[in-house]
């Protein structure tokens, strides 16, 4: 392990765990994000995003990356086993505004009946469930930088600390918003974000045309969550 990767696994457990993110310049090198870039770049086909990518021999090597798996585990506390992974694409051309909001949607190999989960919904042919705060608990998702993230194309910003708050209702989200400062996320190239995904987060619409593609992967401990309750690899 590097010196550099050393210092950064150190501080990502206690970053992650109080703040709820964390920002790590300089993992991925300019020739990886121009080979990531290349070997992707027929998967957006024209859209702002593209889901279930893990079938992508380079987004599945990247998610397998020694660098990526220290930094999750590290986060996570344990082992790190990436099961989903998302490509956004952000430009003037691909544009839009994300409200605040928290990831609770799982990928599940099947349907259970429980009050816990739900509603069910079903996107590009995966089953997918809202969580319970427990579960998302097991979960870090690394945001992968194929280009800088800028404050004028449309960068993440996040809420410091608002994980801790569990599973937010509509009327606390705005309460949580207009009582604590948010974070804006610049990010150089090659950089990533670690990030719980009940961290409020949120990101404005580009005015600029830099692009702004960022790779999306979620990690947990196992994808056995609990009984019964099986992560899909997507």
């Amino acid at each position: 392990m590097s010196g550099k990767l050393r210092r950064y696994v150190t501080q990502t457990r206690v970053a992650v765990s109080d703040l709820g993110f964390s920002i790590f310049e300089n993992i991925l090198s300019p020739e990886e994000c121009n080979s990531l870039a290349k070997a992707i770049g027929g998967a957006l086909s024209g859209r702002a995003g593209t889901r279930n990518l893990l079938s992508n021999p380079a987004v599945s090597s990247l998610a397998h990356d020694s660098r990526l798996l220290q930094l999750a585990a590290e986060a996570l506390g344990t082992c790190a086993v990436p099961f989903r992974a998302t490509l956004f694409d952000k430009s003037t051309d691909s544009n839009w505004h994300v409200c605040w909001h928290q990831d609770r949607a799982l990928p599940l190999v099947k349907r259970i009946e429980s009050l816990e989960w739900g509603p069910w919904s079903t996107k590009s042919g995966v089953l997918y469930a809202l969580a319970p705060a427990w579960a998302m608990d097991g979960v870090v998702a690394l945001r992968i930088h194929i280009d800088a993230s800028t404050n004028s194309n449309g960068p993440l910003r996040v809420i410091p600390r608002s994980h801790k708050l569990g599973v937010i209702s509509a009327p606390a989200i705005t309460r949580t918003i207009n009582s604590v400062p948010a974070t804006t996320c610049i990010v150089g190239r090659g950089g990533v974000v670690a990030m719980r995904p009940l961290l409020l987060h949120s990101s404005t619409k580009a005015i600029d045309n830099e692009p702004r593609r960022v790779v999306h992967i979620e990690y947990a401990s196992s994808l056995n969550i609990a009984p019964n309750v099986h992560l899909r690899v997507a």
